[in-house]
């Protein structure tokens, strides 16, 4: 239980980090501004014509009986919601990371320096436009999983009872999980390491990942806090990356001050 703790203390770590240097702050909210417009749009469009949507896609419902049509379309219409709600919350971070590359793999390498004993970071070596098709190819891969997650909770959260107690408790481990990892992918990539041995990482200690990634998936459910915790998400995700790699830190060492002449009046 104390990698829960340990989790969520890198999510409080990192928002510190960003408090305390306001410029990287304000450039890398840049990025999440612009995801949260195109989110936004998107919710914004499937509450006006979802419940049409849903109409056209059950004609059968058509012929029912008085109330059950409408509250069975209703139903649907709020569970298409909800499920789109969740998409958002489990995309929302990769489209944000894919718009920001440039910004968060700078912060993620300031953070690196910091906390590295002898001052550097490691950097990739593959160029700018390689390391954004891997970030998106990625980010597709996991969007795959966390979907089809989505879809298989979507279904189980019809089940009486379960589905509203258990399911929800799932659903909000699961989103923790795919924000880790996604957010864990801009320090672990410069590394060199690949989706498979990260997720298979982040799989060995699933606490500290939970710990970090499930309150921030719950704060992300808040409209707007996504964009301001989100620089913070990124300094944290780089302090529980090297964490999980097991690397040491601490303030980096500065050179010893040379002795001074001594010196005799005469």
């Amino acid at each position: 239980m104390r990698d829960l703790g340990a989790g969520f203390k890198y999510l409080v770590e990192g928002q510190r980090w960003v408090a305390r240097h306001g410029r990287q702050y304000g450039f890398a909210l840049l990025p999440g501004l612009i995801a949260l417009v195109l989110y936004v749009a998107a919710l914004v469009a499937l509450a006006i014509w979802g419940e049409g949507v849903v109409t056209w896609a059950t004609p059968f419902a058509d012929h029912w009986s008085s109330p059950w049509g409408t509250l069975f379309r209703g139903f649907l219409t709020a569970v298409t919601f909800a499920l789109g709600l969740l998409l958002a919350v489990l995309t929302f971070t990769a489209v944000t990371l894919v718009i920001g590359q440039p910004f968060y793999d700078n912060l993620s390498e300031r953070v690196d320096a910091a906390e590295s004993p002898d001052g550097t970071a490691p950097r990739s070596a593959l160029p700018f436009w390689r390391e954004l098709w891997l970030s998106a190819r990625d980010s597709v891969r996991v969007l795959i999983r966390a979907t089809a997650w989505g879809v298989l909770l979507f279904a189980l959260g019809l089940l009486p009872f379960v589905g509203q107690t258990v399911i929800p408790v799932l659903g909000f481990f699961v989103t923790g999980f795919f924000l880790a990892e996604e957010l864990t992918a801009i320090p672990l990539q410069r590394r060199g390491l690949d989706l498979r041995t990260r997720l298979t990482l982040l799989r060995s200690r699933r606490l500290l990942v939970w710990g970090y990634g499930t309150p921030l998936g719950l704060a992300f459910l808040v409209p707007f806090v996504a964009v301001f915790l989100m620089p913070g998400a990124v300094a944290g995700a780089t302090l529980l990356a090297r964490d999980l790699l097991g690397e040491e830190s601490g303030p980096a060492e500065q050179p010893e001050p040379a002795p001074r002449e001594q010196t005799t009046d005469r």
